[in-house]
Order: C-alpha cells, then sequence, then structure tokens
C-alpha cells in the first residue's frame, strides 16, 4: 500500500485571523448522522489528565486542589498520590486502592478562597460534541442531556502514574466491553447486528503512546528480550487514530521532573523527585539517548545514557538521592531500616528504568501500518520548547541548554519520531512511524485542542475522510 504524508503549516498570521470555518454549515449533515456507518469514538488524555480517586476514602488524589484533596506536602497526601515501593519484581504487582475517575474537562483548585477552571480536555470533548459524538459519561452523569444519545463517545480514563503496557492492556478490555455494548445499541435502535465494529480514538499526549502500544501489540507484556511480537492487533478495533502533541520520541522535562521533582504550576503544589520517582509511566517518557537529548558538560558532548540505573545511582538522581531519605521514611512507614529503605527504592527504579527501555524499543520498531488504518498527528512548531540537557558530571546537576520548535512541552522532532536528530541530517524526515497525515499548529500543549483548524481537520478526519480499504 502507497501511504502519503500530508504536512500542513498554519503560520501565525493564519492563526490570528479573526474568520474561521462555519463547523455547523461543513458538517451538520454528517453530525447528524448516526448510524453504524460512522464509528464510535474514544477520547484519551494525557498524563495528569485522569482524575485519581482513592476508593475507600474517596479522597482525590489528582484532579482537585481544594480543602480534602491529597496534599504531596502532607505525608498521608503523598502515601496516597505515590505508588507503592515494594520487593516485587513486576511492577503490576504495586497497588493501592487508588483508581481513575474520569477525564479531566477541567481542574479545579482555589486561590485565597476562590474557585478557578483551568481548562484541560474540553477543547478535545467540545470538537467531538460538534461532530454529533455524544459523550457516554457526561450523558449518564446529567451534566449535559443528549437523551439517549450517549453511545457514540467515551472516555478513556486511566490511571497515569502506571506502566502504559498495563494501561494498552486495559485499553484493549476496554474497547471489548464498548464494543459489545455498542453492538447491542445498534441492534436495538436500527435492527442491524454488527459485530465487526471498528472505533476511532483522540488521544493527547501520553495517551497517544498508549494508544499505538496497543494497535501494535494489543493486550501482550513488552517483557523478554526480543520484546513483543509485531501483530498489529490492535488494528482489528480500531480504523482511526488522532495522536495530539504526543512525545513519540519522549521529553527531556520528564528527566528534569524525576532528577528535581515538579511543579505543576505556580498555585499547585511540588511533587518531589521521590514522589514523581514511583510512577513508571514517567520514565518511559524519557528522551533517546541516541538523539544526544541530553549529553554530559565535557567538550565532546558525549550522550548520557538516561536508561542506565547505574547512571542514576552515580548521579544520586531521583530515588537515588540522599536528599530524598525523609520522604522515602514518608512513603515507606512500615520499614525502619533506612538501608532497607534505600534498596527497595534503587530496586523500583531499576526496574522502572528496564521497563521504560522495553516499552520504548517496541514503540520504536519500524513498522508499516496495516491497510484499513489511518494514523494522524497533530504537533506544535511555534513555542521555544526544552530540547536538550547539559548534565555536570562532578556533581550530576542539570541545565537546560537548548530549546526547539514545539508546543511548549513537546518538541517537533519528538511528535514525529525524526530519526535524523542526533545522526546525520537529510532534507526528507526519517521515523519509524507510518503517519498518514501530519498537521502542525502554532499553538502550546493543550491549546492545540481549541483551535479552530485543529477542530475543522479533525471533523473531516472523523466524518468525511475517504476511508481506506480494510485487508
Amino acid at each position: 500500500m502507497h501511504r502519503c504524508v500530508w504536512v500542513v503549516l498554519f503560520g501565525l498570521g493564519l492563526a490570528c485571523a479573526t474568520r474561521g470555518p462555519e463547523f455547523a454549515l461543513l458538517y451538520n449533515p454528517a453530525a447528524r448522522h448516526h448510524g453504524p456507518e460512522r464509528n464510535p469514538i474514544i477520547a484519551m488524555p494525557g498524563i495528569l489528565g485522569s482524575r485519581l480517586l482513592d476508593r475507600p476514602t474517596g479522597v482525590v488524589a489528582w484532579g482537585a486542589f481544594e480543602s480534602g484533596a491529597a496534599d504531596p506536602g502532607d505525608p498521608d497526601g503523598a502515601r496516597l498520590i505515590a505508588l507503592p515501593i515494594d520487593g516485587f519484581d513486576d511492577l503490576a504487582k504495586l497497588r493501592d486502592d487508588v483508581e481513575p475517575n474520569g477525564v479531566l474537562e477541567q481542574v479545579r483548585i482555589r486561590l485565597l478562597g476562590v474557585p478557578l477552571e483551568i481548562q484541560a480536555y474540553a477543547g478535545i470533548l467540545a470538537t467531538l460534541g460538534a461532530a454529533g459524538y455524544r459523550d457516554e459519561a457526561l450523558g449518564l452523569a446529567g451534566e449535559v442531556d443528549y437523551g439517549a444519545d450517549h453511545f457514540t463517545c467515551f472516555q478513556f480514563d486511566y490511571d497515569w502514574r502506571r506502566d502504559n503496557v498495563e494501561n494498552a492492556r486495559r485499553l484493549h478490555e476496554f474497547i471489548l466491553a464498548k464494543r459489545a455494548y455498542v453492538r447491542r445499541e445498534y441492534l436495538a435502535r436500527y435492527g442491524v447486528d454488527v459485530p465487526d465494529i471498528k472505533f476511532d480514538i483522540v488521544a493527547h499526549s501520553m495517551g497517544g503512546l498508549i494508544a499505538r502500544y496497543f494497535l501494535m501489540y494489543g493486550s501482550q507484556d513488552v517483557s523478554g528480550e526480543t520484546g513483543p511480537e509485531l501483530t498489529w492487533e490492535g488494528a482489528n478495533l480500531v480504523e482511526k487514530l488522532v495522536t495530539v502533541g504526543t512525545p513519540n520520541a519522549g521529553s527531556v522535562e520528564a528527566f528534569v521532573q524525576l532528577v528535581e521533582g515538579r511543579k505543576i504550576g505556580p498555585l499547585l503544589p511540588f511533587y518531589p523527585p521521590s514522589l514523581m520517582g514511583t510512577f513508571p509511566s514517567v520514565y518511559q517518557l524519557l528522551p533517546r539517548e541516541r538523539h544526544r537529548a541530553v549529553t554530559w558538560d565535557g567538550t565532546a558532548g558525549e550522550p548520557v545514557p538516561v536508561l542506565d540505573p547505574g547512571v542514576w545511582e552515580a548521579m544520586e538522581w531521583g530515588l537515588a538521592s540522599p536528599e530524598q531519605a525523609g520522604m522515602l521514611e514518608v512513603l515507606m512507614p512500615d520499614v525502619s531500616d533506612p538501608l532497607e529503605r534505600r534498596t527497595r527504592a534503587l530496586a523500583f527504579q531499576r526496574r522502572a528504568l528496564s521497563r521504560a527501555g522495553a516499552f520504548q524499543r517496541a514503540l520504536d520498531r519500524p513498522a508499516r501500518a496495516p491497510d484499513g488504518l489511518d494514523l494522524y498527528l497533530v504537533a506544535g512548531d511555534a513555542d521555544g520548547t526544552p530540547a536538550r540537557i547539559t548534565v555536570r558530571e562532578r556533581d550530576g546537576e542539570v541545565a537546560i541548554s537548548d530549546r526547539a520548535p514545539g508546543d511548549g512541552t513537546v518538541i517537533r522532532s519528538s511528535a514525529l519520531l525524526d530519526e535524523r536528530v542526533g545522526d546525520e541530517w537529510s532534507p526528507r524526515v526519517v521515523t519509524p512511524i507510518d503517519f498518514d497525515t501530519v498537521l502542525f499548529l502554532p499553538h502550546d500543549h493543550l491549546g492545540l485542542t481549541s483551535n479552530p483548524v485543529f477542530r475543522d481537520n479533525v471533523l473531516f478526519w472523523l466524518l468525511e475522510a475517504p476511508l481506506r480499504p480494510a485487508p
């Protein structure tokens, strides 16, 4: 099959124009057409994009920063937010009572007693609403009166702290369950039985990595010397994947956050590196060593092997930092011996780094997408975005040394997984991902989803673009 990459460039002049497309005029006929001819859709957020709730207590671990929500500066709050650190070899066995509780349309915070709302994934949901998709979660919750039409759009919320392969396997289960549900609805509403229903997915940021892994490997685990077998099992259930601001080659910000911790925003609490270091997903967002995104400060500028646990221990980064001993005591209150706490923390870090390497190798495998599957990418390329980190070898201090075009969080070349970075330059993009269409917009990481050009193109792709023939 011959596949083309369409790269659409929109300059700042177009983005600032006051005139925009009339979506009602363009897409109303298609939006009003419900039935088996159009695919149901799944919206997937990125990291931090799902609300996390402690099931026994009802305390919000992530998604609200008001009285009663978990505070990482409080011992109980820190333990609630962090994943357990224990002696298990399998990270999937490290369980707690926190579970996903819906995609964040808005993040709620309070400043001096006044509630503020930060728009999160409302842009994606608004776009899908304009296409006539009726979000199941909002409809069933009574927040939007869709009548009986809330069976065509589903939010896939997930515990973004956990391993991305684990969440890809959960996505597989989710799609199978929704497929059976939609099949029953088609039979009841239209009198037709459609056993081979396919879905479309719109995934933001890290959600795109989970979706890509699922498409390529289905429910397979990533372990083993050779990695999972490339089966494109997920393509049996999905027809179109739209990824938005996805860090396909990782992000230097993930490295900085594991080393220094993360301040989510000026009004939000600080998450120390030992707490961030309990999230396997963040390790899986580390940049590729071959792209030389993290280099030593010597004149040769040699790349830092960011997945080598020996380097993390030698540089005393993340869970290996002696300065995190107090937080380790908070996170492991049942372990009285400081040496035992450190031993467990280092073992956890080694497992998380090893798992991250296996996950990245699986996603970086060059693979031609099968017929009947279309891959779209929306990325930002107008904001100066951290692209390179220099590490001071004598003490492990890190500093941003270069910026590149991106969306403020993900650089353009990472979204493309452009293998020219760190290698010999060539005129054409070299990427193992078989994109059908790439759309660049001059917006930041979340602003991409609210741009009218984004909405126009996504509506066309989902509603009107001709389908490729199935195998």
